[in-house]
């Protein structure tokens, strides 16, 4: 499993703090992205680099950033495949990869503070796909 993660630069702040708690403190390995500073860009790019590198493994996973976090999820979803959660808090994200087998999180950096995004991460990372009758939703989801 690889993860990946990619911001605007409204995230890029947001992102570097979750670079740092990802490598440092969960000890993993990280593709970073972009962007690389907070110079504006535009987020539909750094989604779509994103979710390709997801699909190249089912076992991927990627986390988005930006200010809202909505411009990210939107982007996201437009590929099959992708089941891009918009988490807002820890249970959010947990219960996106237990129910909706989530392989990717938004967060929007202009809402959520450091400490809760780190919080939304590890849950999300340590949750698990409970499948049950959730797996045919995900299905559905990915049909066509």
């Amino acid at each position: 499993m690889s993860i990946f993660i990619a911001s605007d630069h409204a995230g890029y702040g947001l992102k570097q703090v979750l670079l740092k708690f990802l490598k440092d403190e969960l000890l993993l390995d990280v593709v970073d992205l972009g962007c690389n500073s907070s110079r504006a860009v535009d987020y539909p790019d750094f989604a779509k680099l994103l979710v390709r590198n997801v699909k190249s493994d089912k076992e991927n996973r990627g986390i988005l950033l930006c200010g809202t976090g909505i411009g990210m999820s939107i982007t996201a979803n437009r590929t099959k495949g992708i089941r891009c959660a918009l988490c807002h808090n820890a249970e959010y994200a947990k219960l996106s990869k237990e129910h909706n087998n989530s392989n990717v999180i938004a967060i929007g950096a202009r809402f959520i503070d450091e400490d809760s995004a780190k919080e939304i991460v590890k849950a999300w990372l340590d949750a698990d796909f409970t499948a049950g009758r959730h797996k045919k939703r995900v299905d559905l989801i990915d049909a066509d």
